[in-house]
C-alpha cells in the first residue's frame, strides 16, 4: 500500500454480513480501508463499530433498514459520517426506497446508493465488475466511489439516485418473470420480448417517481436487468424458474439462500400502481403469480393477450 492509500483510508462500517456486505467489505480492505463488518449476531455493540467511522454501508435485506437505521441513529455519529445503501427494495409501510428511509432519520448526512450488475458469488470469486455510485452530493459519491473502485470492480459516478435505486430495485421483478419464462422454456425470441418490454416497464415507474430515464439505459439499469435475468445465481430468477417449474412460492422461500428481494417489491409496486394508477402488466401479471390467482402460462396468455398497440407512447 502506497503511502497515498495510507493518508486517504477510510474507516468503514459494513451493517449486514451476508454474501453482499460480505464481498462489499473484502473490496474495501482490498483497498486499504478499515472495514468492520456488523450484524446483529456480532459481539460487539454497535455503538463500538461506529465510533470514528468515515462510511456507513447498509447490505442488509429491506425488511431489517428501518430498524437498523433507528439503532444506528441512537449511537454517537460524526457529522461526517456518509452513509451509503447497496439495499434493493422498497419499503412496505411507505413504499419508499432504502436512501429515503436513511435520509429521513439522518437528514444531516449525505446518502448515497450503490447498485449495478453485481452478482455477489462472482464478485467473491474476483470476477471482473462495474458499479455505480449516487447521490444529489457529488464529493460523498466520489468518496465513495475511491473506497470501492480498483481494476476489478469499476465504480461509475451517477447524480440521479432515484433512477440507480430504482433500477436495482425493479429489474427484480423483471428477473422473476425472466425465470418463469426460461422455466417454462419459452425459448429466446421470449425472453428478449419480455427483458425489453420490461425494461420499458421500469422507465416508465421510474418517471411517474421522479428517476431520470437516461439511467435506467445505464449499469444499474439495463446493466443489472441483464445480469439478474439471465443468470440462475440471482435468487428472483430462482423464484420463477421454480415457480414455472410447479413449486410453491413457500417451498421455494423456505429453501432460498437469502432474501428474493422482488417478492416483495412486486407487492409493494401494486400498492404504487393504484394509486398513482402507472400501467404495469408483467408486474401485475408476477403479483398475481406469486399470490397463486394464475398458473405461469395462464400469466404468459394474459400478456401476449393484451390489446394491440404502438410501441411507444409519447
Amino acid at each position: 500500500m502506497t503511502n497515498s492509500n495510507i493518508e486517504n483510508s477510510k474507516t468503514v462500517v459494513i451493517l449486514g454480513a451476508g454474501v453482499w456486505g460480505t464481498a462489499l467489505a473484502n473490496l474495501a480492505r482490498v483497498n486499504g480501508h478499515e472495514v468492520r463488518l456488523w450484524s446483529r449476531q456480532s459481539s460487539q455493540t454497535l455503538a463500538a463499530v461506529l465510533q470514528d467511522a468515515d462510511i456507513v454501508l447498509s447490505a442488509i435485506s429491506m425488511t431489517g433498514v428501518r430498524d437498523v437505521a433507528s439503532l444506528v441513529k441512537s449511537c454517537p455519529l460524526s457529522p461526517e459520517i456518509i452513509f451509503v445503501t447497496a439495499t434493493k427494495g422498497l419499503d412496505p409501510q411507505t413504499t419508499g426506497t432504502p436512501s429515503k428511509i436513511l435520509q429521513t432519520e439522518f437528514p444531516d448526512h449525505s446518502v448515497v446508493v450503490l447498485s449495478g450488475p453485481n452478482l455477489s458469488e462472482e464478485i467473491e470469486q474476483q470476477l471482473p465488475a462495474a458499479s455505480v455510485v449516487a447521490s444529489k452530493n457529488t464529493a460523498a459519491a466520489y468518496q465513495v466511489q475511491l473506497v470501492f473502485s480498483s481494476h476489478r470492480f469499476r465504480v461509475y459516478t451517477n447524480p440521479d439516485p432515484v433512477g440507480v435505486e430504482l433500477g436495482g430495485t425493479l429489474k427484480n421483478v423483471m428477473a422473476i418473470a425472466a425465470g418463469v419464462c426460461d422455466g417454462l422454456h419459452l425459448g429466446t425470441n421470449a425472453k428478449a420480448a419480455l427483458v425489453t418490454r420490461g425494461l420499458t416497464e421500469m422507465v416508465r415507474i421510474g418517471q411517474a417517481l421522479g428517476a431520470k430515464t437516461e439511467t435506467f439505459y445505464g449499469l444499474s439499469g439495463l446493466g443489472d436487468l441483464l445480469a439478474t435475468c439471465n443468470s440462475p445465481l440471482s435468487r428472483n430468477y430462482q423464484v420463477g424458474y421454480q415457480l414455472a417449474s410447479g413449486k410453491t412460492l413457500t417451498e421455494i422461500l423456505a429453501n432460498l439462500p437469502g432474501t428474493a428481494e422482488g417478492v416483495n417489491t412486486c407487492r409493494v409496486l401494486m400498492q404504487i400502481s393504484q394509486h398513482q394508477n402507472i400501467t404495469m402488466p408483467i408486474t401485475e401479471q408476477v403479483y398475481r403469480l406469486l399470490e397463486s390467482e394464475v398458473t405461469p402460462q395462464q400469466a404468459l396468455d394474459e400478456l401476449m393477450l393484451r390489446d394491440i398497440k404502438a410501441e411507444y407512447h409519447h
